[in-house]
């Protein structure tokens, strides 16, 4: 029997997650995916860029994702 590690952000995901539907009091979601991507992903450039001291060329390298992606991110969520 194998035992599957939980990363501790993953944990926190999901504690949040159940928090979330805790919060519904029994209603159903609706868009889940797009609302905890958009969170997380907004949330995730916000702190690399600070990280970075706002250099979007180290922040890409960080994330691992074009520097051009990284700005039509940003402008999306309107961190430029």
């Amino acid at each position: 029997m194998s035992t599957v590690t939980i990363s501790p952000l993953q944990e926190q995901v999901e504690s949040e997650l159940e928090q979330y539907f805790k919060i519904l009091h029994g209603q159903e979601p609706s868009q889940l995916y797009d609302l905890v991507i958009g969170q997380v992903e907004e949330a995730l450039f916000r702190v690399v860029l600070e990280r970075c001291d706002g250099n979007q060329s180290r922040a890409a390298v960080y994330l691992g994702i074009n520097r051009g992606t990284l700005r039509k991110k940003l402008a999306h969520y309107n961190l430029c």
